[in-house]
Parts: C-alpha cells; sequence; structure tokens
C-alpha cells in the first residue's frame, strides 16, 4: 500500500496534472487527495466516456492527463477510446480499478467484467499492468507509461483493492448558479424553410475568430461539412466518438484559459451524452459556445428519427447551469445569436433547427486524424 502523493506527485513531476474521471471507493484517496490540490485540476464527469473525451481536448491543449474509473466504466470507454484516442493518437494514463477481481469476494454485477478487465484493454490494444504496490515501484511503472504515451499510445494501470492509504477529503465550497438563465428565441419556421445545417454551419464558421475559437466538429455531416467548407488549423473533425464533441471542447476550454470552444454537435450526438450539459454548466467555462444543429434524423444512417422533436435544449440548458441559450431556425436569428454568445460570458447554447439536405458532393476529411490533431495542437499552442 501507498500513500496518495507517493503516486500523485512523482507523476506530477512528469507533467501529469491534469484528471477526470468518475468516483469508485477504490479511487477515494486519490480523488479526495487532487481535489484539494492546486497544482491539479479535476474535473467530475458524468460518464466515463465522457472523461476520456474532457481528457482528449485537454491533451490537445498542451496538458498531460489521468483518467480514472472502476471497471465496471471501462465499458463506458471503448467507444471513445478506439475512435478518438486511437485514431488521433491521443494518449492518456488510465487507472482503472479492479472490482471482481478472480478470487476476490465481491457483488454479483462485477464478476464478469472483474475477469475480463485485462483482457478487455489488450483487446483495444492498450499496454497495461497491475497498480504500483510500494513506493519504489511508482516510478518506474510511470517511466513505462511515459514512454507509452509519448509515442500516443494511452496506458493502463490496473488498481487492486487496497492499493492506496486513506486521505481526507478537504472541505470545499460547492460552486452553484444562483442566477437565471436567460433563454432567447422561438422556432417560427415550417421544416422545409429552415436554413440547411450547412448554411448553419457557415454562418458559425464565418462568424468565428480564426486566432482564438477552436471549432470542434462532431462526427459524422457535421464534421464533414465543416470540412468540406473550408479546412483550418482552429477546427478539429471528430471522425469517432460520438457524443463526446463537447467534452473535448470543455477540455480544449479548460486546459488552454484562453480559447473560446465553440463546439459544433447534432441533436443525436448530444443525446447519447447528455450528462455532459450538467459537467459543462457546473464547471461554467466563461468562454464556450455549444451549437447543437438539429435535423431530427440520424442523417448519416439513412434518416432516421431522432427524439428530439420532443426535446427543448435550451430548457435542458437551463436546468444544466448553461448561462444562456437561444433558438434559431433562420440565418438572421443565428448569426445574431453566435455574436452574443461570443461576447457574454458562458457556457452559452444555441439550440438551431436545421432542414435535412443530402448532398452528393460532401466529402470526408482527407486530412487524417493525426494531421489535424496535429495542426489543431500547434494553433492551440500559438
Amino acid at each position: 500500500m501507498i500513500e496518495a502523493a507517493e503516486f500523485v506527485q512523482p507523476g506530477l513531476r512528469r507533467g501529469y496534472s491534469f484528471w477526470t474521471g468518475v468516483p469508485c471507493s477504490i479511487l477515494t484517496p486519490f480523488i479526495n487527495y487532487v481535489i484539494g490540490s492546486p497544482e491539479l485540476t479535476y474535473i467530475a464527469a458524468a460518464s466515463e466516456g465522457e472523461a476520456v473525451g474532457i481528457a482528449a481536448g485537454a491533451y490537445l491543449a498542451g496538458r498531460k492527463t489521468v483518467v480514472i474509473c472502476q471497471n465496471s466504466g471501462l465499458g463506458n470507454m471503448v467507444n471513445p477510446l478506439t475512435s478518438l484516442n486511437y485514431p488521433f493518437r491521443i494518449p492518456t494514463l488510465l487507472i482503472v480499478t479492479h472490482r471482481g477481481a478472480p478470487g476476490v469476494s465481491d457483488e454479483p454485477q462485477h464478476e464478469l467484467m472483474g475477469r475480463i478487465t485485462g483482457g478487455l484493454l489488450d483487446l483495444m490494444e492498450i499496454p497495461w499492468e497491475r497498480f504500483p504496490q510500494d513506493s519504489a515501484a511508482v516510478g518506474p511503472a510511470l517511466d513505462r507509461a511515459d514512454a507509452a504515451i509519448s509515442s500516443g499510445r494511452c496506458y493502463g494501470l490496473v488498481m487492486p483493492k487496497g492499493s492506496v492509504a486513506k486521505y481526507p477529503l478537504a472541505a470545499r465550497a460547492s460552486a452553484s448558479w444562483a442566477g437565471n438563465t436567460v433563454v432567447e428565441g422561438r422556432f417560427a419556421r415550417c421544416p422545409e424553410d429552415r436554413q440547411t445545417r450547412m448554411e448553419a454551419i457557415r454562418i458559425v464558421r464565418d462568424a468565428a475568430d480564426d486566432d482564438r475559437d477552436a471549432l470542434i466538429a462532431t462526427t459524422g455531416m457535421i464534421g464533414r461539412e465543416l470540412f468540406t467548407v473550408g479546412r483550418r488549423p482552429n477546427q478539429i473533425y471528430l471522425v469517432g466518438s460520438m457524443g463526446c464533441a463537447s467534452a473535448v471542447g470543455l477540455g480544449v476550454h479548460e486546459a488552454s484559459g484562453r480559447r473560446t470552444a465553440i463546439v459544433l454537435d447534432g441533436d443525436g450526438a448530444a443525446l447519447m451524452k447528455a450528462g455532459s450539459l450538467a459537467t459543462i454548466g457546473h464547471r461554467a467555462p466563461a468562454s464556450f459556445v455549444h451549437v447543437i444543429l438539429d435535423n431530427e434524423t440520424y442523417e448519416s444512417t439513412g434518416g432516421q428519427a431522432t427524439s428530439s422533436p420532443t426535446v427543448d435544449f435550451c430548457t435542458m440548458a437551463a436546468g444544466a447551469g448553461y448561462r444562456h441559450a437561444w433558438r434559431a431556425d433562420g440565418a438572421g436569428e443565428l448569426a445574431a445569436a453566435i455574436v452574443r454568445a461570443k461576447q457574454l460570458p458562458g457556457p452559452s447554447l444555441i439550440h438551431v433547427k436545421v432542414r435535412t439536405e443530402t448532398r452528393s458532393d460532401i466529402g470526408r476529411p482527407t486530412a487524417t486524424p493525426e494531421t489535424v490533431k496535429r495542426e489543431f495542437m500547434e494553433w492551440l499552442a500559438r
């Protein structure tokens, strides 16, 4: 057994300053230590997959990251780890607790995952080892992790119960939003009179400051259309990890400090990880604009209906603690909303109703994910 500081401080000396994840009782000493340290950032995510997205954004902005979770949450991470971290070569250090370890009595829901935790990491081609059990083993374990991470690979440490001694939680004031979210606008157009998604993307892109504003586009047609409108170094197109765009945007904002994050999301994607709204509202990033382009369908897969016709994203944002929200279904309303959203303290959400218009000339990004990542990181570092 080690003390929390015996792992966290050597990690910090190696640059691991940004932590995010979902709690597990085995992780309590780490979480309490990191929360209480002014040298470290900790973001409590609503889901493990969201935590992977947040850490990816922070990495893009130049931070070395740690993602922590119970092994049951490893299943929630599979999609972003394989469709975001792997193709973009975005590394993170994973600390995964080992509930249900073979030979250890535990709750029935942990039995299967306890048996397959290591095998699941192997399947995702993530090298891993057992969490160090004494202080002398910490440095070598972190060095092995660094070797993998320097080549763009994630690295896992699987933590048995009792690995870290107890550490108390320091009393901290809980952030709260006592104000009333300002919600403006209404949907007045019939569906066929709404702007197209690509027209809306052009309006948002034209309003962005190429020297300051980072544009994060969700997977599917939105990323493809933003690339078609024009490739720029301040844009990243997520080719997978559906639902994680807002989490990536939050990580970029939190780690870069001075950049505005403009997230181009879809209705289906936003619904998939709606818990991210709560994380964003709670963190209250001041320069964060969340644009949800809603055509009420899963267009990329044939136009099947989403549940968004009965969803009010602005009300959801208000309930989650966003500071401002707008509804827009016309070019003029969207243009005015994006200007205001950039002027006012965020986070802000713009719910844009668009019509479906499938075009045959929309290709896929021709730049590789690694190339897009490198250009985006170089731009963020300027």
